[in-house]
């Protein structure tokens, strides 16, 4: 009972995770079925659940840091680490390959409708797992030092490192951490998903095709950097802004030259 308790206070604590992990479940089962996103949730919670678990005791892979439990009593901690943090690594890691596979597939526009093409390579080649790691570290260099800033809004200070860190007080080991993070989650994922077999409607089950499909998991990532940058500003960090937007100004242009060159960055046969 205490479980089912402590589950809805982290749904009332931070309602924010969960809003974005529910637009990550309707996108990824439209995209992969219901079997692949279930398997994809539980092998990403896992991989980072363990990372964060790693990290707090030995340094290895984020550097030194601790979580402080002034929350254990009102919402869910597995262990020492906040269950919504572990969480977030699979909206986070799926928005990301989302990302990679707009630029690295081939895409079908019709107007605003932009939709994949074939991604039977894309899906799983080493560049697209690289590349969606490189995404999933990006976006941390704007979420981590406005959440290590939580005391200043409605997250709460909830982490603290060992030593500050280079970068607005987060230390150079984290990003590091996160890339390697994103690029364990992402290769086994796409082989698991390889020998899945194709994607199938009939047998994965939830998968179908909407209009403007390939950019919807690229516009929930957009999603999270602007709720971030909206934060950062409104505690008054605006150097830490002005470095976020820079940074998210360079995805956008990115993501536009893809839209306006569909071929741009595919494989070449």
């Amino acid at each position: 009972m205490e479980f089912f308790s402590l589950l809805a206070g982290t749904v009332v604590l931070r309602p924010y995770v969960f809003v974005f992990l529910a637009c990550y479940l309707t996108l990824a089962i439209w995209h992969l079925g219901l079997r692949r996103t279930l398997i994809f949730t539980v092998m990403a919670y896992g991989i980072a659940f363990l990372s964060e678990y790693s990290s707090t005791r030995n340094g290895f892979p984020y550097g030194f840091y601790s979580y402080i439990d002034t929350t254990r009593d009102q919402e869910l901690w597995i262990s020492n680490v906040p269950f919504m943090d572990s969480l977030s690594y699979t909206f986070l890691t799926y928005i990301s390959y989302t990302m990679s596979l707009l630029i690295l597939s081939p895409l079908r526009k019709s107007g605003l409708d932009v939709r994949w093409g074939d991604t039977t390579h894309s899906r799983h080649a080493g560049k697209t797992v690289v590349l969606g790691a490189v995404f999933f570290m990006l976006m941390d260099v704007v979420i981590d030092p406005v959440a290590f800033r939580g005391d200043r809004w409605f997250l709460g200070k909830i982490y603290t490192y060992k030593e500050a860190g280079e970068y607005f007080n987060i230390p150079l080991t984290n990003f590091g951490g996160w890339l390697l993070v994103g690029l364990a989650v992402l290769f086994v994922f796409t082989r698991i998903d390889r020998a899945l077999g194709p994607l199938d409607e009939k047998r994965d089950r939830g998968r179908r095709e909407v209009p403007g499909q390939a950019l919807l998991g690229p516009g929930v990532y957009f999603g999270v950097l602007a709720f971030n940058l909206a934060v950062t500003f409104y505690i008054g960090e605006f150097v830490l802004g002005l470095c976020g937007l820079a940074l998210t100004g360079v995805l956008a242009g990115l993501v536009l030259y893809k839209i306006k060159h569909p071929s741009a960055f595919t494989r070449q046969r």
